[in-house]
């Protein structure tokens, strides 16, 4: 298990509209110590609870009555500084709406179905202030959606301010590369790769490394499908 960093255990917030999901991961992030600080049957409810409780972490279904996921996740992602990270609850039928999400800063998803042992792993990662990025889910999603505006794209952020290594490190971390694998790709040490990336996200002004994989394919660095392109 991960160790939780300073500040103790994760809190919280479980927004999904059948009480029964609810409760089963309510009873296994508590079995493991991480408190649920509030439960939500709707967006509107989710918005309300991350105000009143401050949590560390939301779980957000998307398709709920009223105010849906997505709504909610943009509102929250909005309200400042001390921001929860917004992990995604879907099924395997990914859909746009997913890709819509973490468009819009949600660090990852998981699917409804997640072992007890990976729920609990991956609320504390995104507590940590990492992304949830399982490279060929995520970036078959991206691939499927990513293509479809790409005929009225426009390039929403200038990648001219990242050095021709920030680039390339950005090219890779696209294609799903942990920190690890992008240090033996390019015969460097992790904590530089680190740094890198870390650059990367403060130059493009992105919350983790979903966004970072999602801009890749929006500007055209990577394409869908297909090799990285070769821009300077």
């Amino acid at each position: 298990m991960t160790a939780d960093p300073p500040g103790g255990s994760p809190r919280v917030v479980i927004a999904d509209d059948q009480a029964l999901v609810r409760t089963g991961f309510r009873m296994i992030l508590a079995a493991d110590g991480i408190e649920v600080t509030a439960e939500a049957a709707d967006g509107a409810e989710a918005v309300a609870a991350v105000r009143r409780t401050r949590p560390d972490v939301v779980l957000m279904d998307i398709r709920m009555p009223g105010m849906d996921g997505l709504e909610a996740t943009r509102r929250i992602l909005t309200g400042g500084a001390d921001e929860p990270r917004v992990l995604i609850l879907t099924t395997y039928d990914l859909d746009h709406y997913v890709y819509a999400a973490l468009t819009g800063g949600a660090s990852g998803f998981l699917l409804k179905d997640v072992s007890p042992e990976h729920l609990v792993a991956s609320v504390r990662l995104v507590r940590s202030g990492d992304a949830l990025l399982a490279p060929v889910i995520t970036r078959r999603l991206i691939e499927r959606f990513a293509h479809r505006d790409a005929a009225k794209a426009t390039l929403h952020r200038d990648l001219s301010g990242l050095t021709p290594r920030e680039l390339e490190v950005l090219r890779l971390l696209a294609t799903g590369l942990s920190n690890a694998e992008l240090a033996e790709r390019l015969t460097l040490s992790a904590t530089t790769v680190k740094t890198h990336v870390a650059r990367i996200l403060s130059k493009l002004d992105l919350r983790d490394r979903v966004q970072a994989v999602v801009l890749a394919y929006e500007t055209g660095l990577v394409s869908p499908g297909g090799k990285e392109e070769e821009r300077a």
